[in-house]
């Protein structure tokens, strides 16, 4: 079982509700848009970071989180892609790649839009946490939490940062 604190769209912004949410969490991770390389320095201190550069990632954040990961946690496969849009309405490379990789969990950020959506088509749960950060239009800002226990996706959780 791994208890999992999600986060995107930073953007060079920490705050101490951070570590403060994710304390108990066994990973983290962030959906792009870090903004600055020492907000993924912080959130190593909390957990164990895994993570995807975004659109306004410079070279530090790229050298060290690729555009897609593909990775499996407990029995569940898992595709994070900054800029992947959600059900009905994917980007044309993360499609491909969903259609190609068959995750169960499709994570994206970029929109600034808390979404929790299940693709009956590809048979996938899609998370975008919305933002962390103080950039953008959201009018609250928003982490997620959630536990995977083998195949389950379960007690997720959105924490509001206002």
């Amino acid at each position: 079982m791994k208890k999992i604190g999600l986060l995107s769209d930073t953007h060079n912004h920490w705050d101490e509700r951070f570590a403060k949410y994710f304390a108990e969490c066994d990973e983290i991770w962030h959906a792009g848009d870090f903004g600055d390389i020492r907000v993924a320095d912080r959130l190593k201190e909390v957990a164990f970071l895994r993570g995807v550069s975004g659109n306004i990632d410079g070279s530090f954040v790229r050298m060290e989180f690729p555009e897609v990961l593909s990775f499996r946690c407990e029995d569940v496969n898992v595709v994070m892609k900054h800029i992947g849009g959600y059900p009905g309405r994917y980007d044309a490379k993360a499609y491909r790649i969903l259609c190609h990789d068959r995750p169960q969990l499709f994570i994206s950020g970029h929109s600034h839009i808390l979404k929790v959506m299940y693709d009956k088509h590809l048979g996938l749960l899609h998370i975008n946490p919305g933002a962390a950060g103080l950039s953008g239009q959201q009018a609250v800002r928003t982490l997620v939490r959630f536990v995977i226990d083998g195949s389950n996706i379960r007690d997720l959780e959105v924490i509001e940062l206002g």
